[in-house]
Formats: C-alpha cells, sequence, structure tokens
C-alpha cells in the first residue's frame, strides 16, 4: 500500500510539474528529470525492483508507438540519407566514442561491458524528442528528420546493446553471427511488422465498442513487441512499422468517435509511462548510491562526465562535417545540385547537433540490465552514468533549445500550414461534389452547401483578403458564444428535472462534437489573423 500512495502521489507531482513546464515553454521531460533525480536524496523512500525483461516492453513500446504513428513515409523518404545519417552513423560512433571514454576512466570495465553503456545512451528518444521539438516550430525538414532519427536511432542502438549484453554475461562473441542477426532482425522485423498491423486492422475493423477498440490498440502494441521478442526479431522495427501501416491503412476505418476517444487516451498513456519511467529510474538511483562508498564518487563522477561530453561532442562534429559534406558536394554538382531549399545549413545543423535529448528509452535500456545474483558487470555504474545522460541532455539542452532557435533565426517555413490549406480546399470541393445529387433539394442540404462553400471561399481568399479573417474571427465568438449557449440550455433542463441524465449526457456530447468542428474550422484562420 505503501508504494502505491507513492506512485500515485508521483503521478499527481508528475502532471503538476507536466503543467508547469506548459505555462514555462519548457519541455516536460526536463521537469521529469529533475524530479526522478530528488527521488534518489529523499530518506525513506522505499526500493523498487523492476523485471529486466518488463522494462523495455512497458516503457517503450507505448511510447514508440505513438511517435511512429504520426511519422510520415512520404517526408522520410525525402530526407532518407540525413535520417540513416543520424539513425546509424551517429549513433555508432557514438557507441565507439563512449566506449572508448568509460574504459579511459576504468580501465578494468570490459569492452563488452562499455559497449553496452554506449548502446544504452547513443539513442536520442522518440518521445523526448517530440515532446520538445513540437513546441519549437522548427522548419518541417528539420523536424522530419529529428522525429524520424528519434524512430530509428533504437534499432541500431538496441541490436548492439543486445549483442554486448549477451557478449558481457557469457564472455562469448562470435563476428560471424552479427550480419546474418542484422539481416533478420531489421528485415524480418519491418516484414513482421506490416503483417501484424493487417492483421489487426482486420480484427479491429469488427469491434465497434470504443472502450473495447481502444484496449485492443494497447493489447495489439505489447502483443507485437513480445511476438518480435520471441521469434528474436527488432522488436523496435517491428513496432514502428507496425505503427505506420497503421496510420497509412487505418484512416478510413475509424470513425471520429473512435479516434478522438483513442488520440485522447494514449495522450494520457504516454504521460503516465515518462512520469513512471523516471520515478523507477529515480528510485533505482538512491539503491545505486547507497552502495556508493570514499573514494569510488570520483570514479563514478568522471565515468559519467566523459560519457555526457562523449555523447555531445560526436553529434556536434559529426552533424557539422555532413553538412558541410552535403553542401560541398552540392557545388561541386553545379546545375544538377539539389535545390538550395533541400540542403541543410550551418544553422539547421548546429540546432540539430543540439537535440540530442536522451528519454524513456536509455532508461529503459538501464534498467533492463540483469541486477541481483547474475548482475551485469558494472552495473551500477552504467545506470549511474546513463540517468546522468538522461538529466544533462534534457535539462541543458531541451532548456537551451529555442533561445538557439531564436539566436540563429530559424522559424516555421509553413510547408505544413500550406498542405492543411490544399488539403480543405479538396475535402470542400469533394463534399460539394457529393451534394450536388438531384435529390439533395432540401432546405438543410442548402444550409450545408453553403457551409461548405464558405469554407471554400475562405480558404482560397484567405492570404489575399485580411477582411475574411476578421470575419472568420467574429464567426469563431459567435460560434462559441452558440455553444455555451446550448450547453446552459441543457445544464437548466437538467436543473429544472425535465430530463436526466442519460439524455444529458446523450446531448452533451453531440454538443460536445460540434464544438470540436467548429474548432477545427476556424483556429488555423485565426492564427493567420493573428500573425
Amino acid at each position: 500500500m505503501v508504494l502505491f500512495e507513492l506512485i500515485v502521489g508521483l503521478l499527481f507531482a508528475g502532471a503538476l510539474f507536466a503543467l508547469w513546464a506548459e505555462r514555462l515553454s519548457v519541455p516536460y521531460p526536463a521537469l521529469l528529470a529533475l524530479v526522478g533525480a530528488s527521488l534518489a536524496l529523499v530518506p525513506g523512500i522505499p526500493e523498487l525492483q523492476l523485471d529486466p525483461e518488463l522494462a523495455l516492453a512497458l516503457f517503450v513500446a507505448p511510447t514508440l508507438l505513438d511517435a511512429a504513428y504520426d511519422a510520415s513515409p512520404r517526408d522520410l523518404r525525402h530526407s532518407l540519407a540525413s535520417v540513416v545519417s543520424l539513425a546509424v552513423v551517429v549513433v555508432v560512433l557514438t557507441v565507439a566514442a563512449v566506449a572508448w571514454a568509460a574504459r579511459l576512466v576504468v580501465p578494468e570495465m570490459s569492452w563488452a561491458a562499455a559497449l553496452a553503456l554506449g548502446a544504452i545512451v547513443a539513442p536520442p528518444d522518440a518521445s523526448a524528442a517530440t515532446a520538445v521539438l513540437r513546441k519549437l516550430q522548427l522548419p518541417h525538414r528539420l523536424l522530419v528528420v529529428l522525429e524520424g532519427e528519434s524512430l530509428f536511432n533504437d534499432a541500431t542502438s538496441l541490436l548492439i546493446y543486445r549483442v554486448a549484453v549477451g557478449a558481457a554475461m557469457t564472455g562469448a562473441f562470435s563476428g560471424w553471427s552479427v550480419a546474418p542477426m542484422l539481416l533478420l532482425t531489421c528485415g524480418g522485423g519491418v516484414l513482421a511488422g506490416w503483417g501484424l498491423a493487417r492483421i489487426y486492422i482486420w480484427f479491429a475493423s469488427r469491434v465497434d465498442d470504443i472502450p473495447i477498440n481502444v484496449l485492443l490498440q494497447f493489447l495489439g502494441t505489447f502483443a507485437v513487441w513480445m511476438i518480435a521478442e520471441r521469434l528474436g526479431l527488432s522488436a523496435i522495427l517491428t513496432v514502428v512499422a507496425y505503427a505506420m501501416t497503421l496510420a497509412q491503412r487505418v484512416a478510413g476505418r475509424m470513425n471520429a468517435r473512435r479516434r478522438i476517444a483513442s488520440y485522447a487516451v494514449w495522450e494520457v498513456a504516454v504521460l503516465v509511462l515518462n512520469v513512471l519511467a523516471f520515478v523507477l529510474i529515480g528510485l533505482q538511483l538512491r539503491v545505486v548510491l547507497s552502495r556508493v562508498h570514499g573514494h569510488e564518487w570520483r570514479t563514478y563522477a568522471l565515468c559519467a562526465g566523459a560519457v555526457c561530453a562523449a555523447v555531445v561532442l560526436v553529434r556536434i562534429a559529426w552533424t557539422m562535417a555532413y553538412t558541410g559534406a552535403v553542401r560541398w558536394k552540392a557545388r561541386r554538382l553545379g546545375a544538377r545540385a539539389p535545390s538550395p531549399a533541400t540542403l541543410p545549413t550551418t544553422g539547421s545543423a548546429l540546432l540539430a547537433s543540439w537535440c540530442g535529448m536522451r528519454g524513456i528509452v536509455t532508461l529503459a535500456a538501464a534498467l533492463a540490465l540483469p541486477d541481483g545474483s547474475t548482475a551485469f558487470p558494472h552495473r551500477d555504474l552504467i545506470v549511474f552514468s546513463a540517468f546522468c545522460v538522461v538529466l544533462s541532455t534534457l535539462v541543458v539542452q531541451g532548456l537551451t533549445l529555442r533561445p538557439l532557435m531564436q539566436r540563429l533565426g530559424l522559424r516555421d517555413d509553413g510547408t505544413v500550414e500550406q498542405e492543411i490549406g490544399l488539403a480543405r480546399v479538396e475535402t470542400a470541393r469533394a463534399a460539394l461534389r457529393a451534394l450536388e445529387h438531384p435529390s439533395a433539394t432540401s432546405p438543410s442540404v442548402d444550409l450545408l452547401r453553403s457551409e461548405y462553400e464558405a469554407r471554400l471561399r475562405a480558404e482560397e481568399s484567405r492570404d489575399e483578403h485580411r477582411a475574411v479573417a476578421r470575419s472568420d474571427a467574429s464567426l469563431a465568438t459567435l460560434q462559441r458564444q452558440a455553444v455555451e449557449a446550448q450547453r446552459q440550455a441543457l445544464r437548466d433542463l437538467r436543473a429544472r428535472h425535465v430530463i436526466g441524465d442519460d439524455a444529458f449526457h446523450v446531448v452533451e456530447e453531440e454538443i460536445d462534437l460540434l464544438e470540436l468542428t467548429a474548432d477545427v474550422r476556424v483556429r488555423p484562420t485565426l492564427d493567420g489573423a493573428a500573425s
């Protein structure tokens, strides 16, 4: 009961810190990292041991799926070289640099254990990157590259992690087995994710109950991870392929009620998992600190500092070198060079090199190291160093990204807004074509047709006439007033016992949908007017 009360209290504290982070315009994982660090210093906090095999599945699978579901395959293909550069080359270089730095400080650490440490801290985290980057309104191509990196670098690092942990625990390593393992785990994982997604869509499309459908989404995510692990495939790539296949194929098979409910539940789940991950690493860190004595503190501090420096410097060095090479190659090609708009700039490279926030993947991988009677060599040092990397990158880099972006003069290039406008125009035209049926002649149809015509005219003339934006602003005010009047009338009917709660909740949900629809129609126009 004490542990349950502790977790409830910490979840509440996590919610408060997330709200505080929103008001301060800082990434909430940075504040959660500080909470986790403070737990290690609080006396009387109970110890908590987590099954190593559970850590990655519980924390990584849902957060990875949530990030991969929003990824755009089209945009990733356009930026494939940059994504591969960060997701593979930088990870391998970081693993090597961290292993070298760790052995420089702790010579008795085996290469296998040092490589495992490097694999743990190498990958920037998908949920941490999304939480930070989505609020900064970066240029769209840079955002695509960074989010794409955070999806696929986990596969590279966890493959190295699996090999290194096995070698450290058994003392055996076969170089000839790496290439076939790479082909099987990566290629097989992508194919398995694609196939499992199609099976899930077939099954879930036959379930109309919303709570059951949302529950199946979580069960399907964990099932995909566990199946991949059982088959020896890359669970990361399997979940990424599964999520991206779902996103591309499920759009026409999910109605609005299910989608709204699903998105709301997933947002809460990802927040809860982030809070729990930082709480658990804080509890683990307290156990680690209790076992450190005397001169060991110097070794722990030096190792953590060396690892943090290696993680940051390798990313900066490679990103700037890669950008310079791409721009040099473009100058050599001359007329055959890509469009200047698609080339990375020095400013975008500098910002990308500073976007190396570690998070839940690093924490889960550190927690997954064997403990107890078969403890992983130097486990306490590795867990301590991993948490220092997470804390330093989230706090230092996460809190300085916005000032750096402003200093570099980078801003959203409007690519997504242009595509949103195009999509609104085409969908409105499609709706008007559907209403041209000869039988569609009633007054209600005329009203609906006039609404779509107004939406079409507003989008087509949005950039030309500011008066349209002002009229839309007044329309937004009237829509909010109309919705509030309906809510007040509904509350009065229940207060006077004219209707019961069953009828109240049905009509309340209908008004909610009206409010959501109104917001979608007017908010982007209002944003344009405000700017």
